[in-house]
């Protein structure tokens, strides 16, 4: 689903998804994974109404049976910095954290990859006491000299 940090539709996305879930065959967990996929230079020229790809998904084994309005997405290897978050998903001060502190300060630099959160039996949404991996597409600094 298309969307941008000013016109948010994660909850829409989440219902549709949910709904249909069963559906899906060869799952490979329980875990859920939020993924967005941003344009190449969304950070560099970031405003909340800029737009990006959000995806509700889960692991599959196989893409034999794809019910039916659904899209597969193979994700590509790569390094990322994977951070634990324990709080609200309204709570947005990780991203601050990950972006405006951790990012410039460490030897990497964001790769033009999906961003992704997994969301565990311990994911409880506006809960403080809910859990998530956020997993940030990186590159390391030093590759860029060569």
């Amino acid at each position: 689903m298309t969307m941008s940090f000013l016109n948010n539709r994660t909850g829409e996305l989440w219902r549709s998804f949910m709904v249909r879930r069963k559906e899906i065959t060869n799952i490979l967990s329980n875990d859920l994974t939020s993924m967005q996929i941003y344009s190449s230079d969304y950070f560099t020229n970031f405003n909340p109404i800029n737009e990006f790809v959000k995806w509700a998904a889960v692991e599959v084994g196989t893409f034999d049976k794809v019910p039916e309005g659904m899209e597969v997405f193979t994700l590509t290897g790569g390094m990322y910095a994977v951070f634990h978050h324990k709080g609200s998903s309204d709570d947005a001060s990780i991203f601050q954290y990950i972006f405006r502190k951790w990012l410039p300060q460490s030897d990497y630099i964001l790769d033009d990859r999906p961003h992704f959160e997994i969301l565990s039996e311990k994911y409880r949404n506006q809960d403080p006491n809910s859990e998530e991996e956020i997993w940030i597409p990186v590159r390391s600094k030093r590759t860029l000299s060569h």
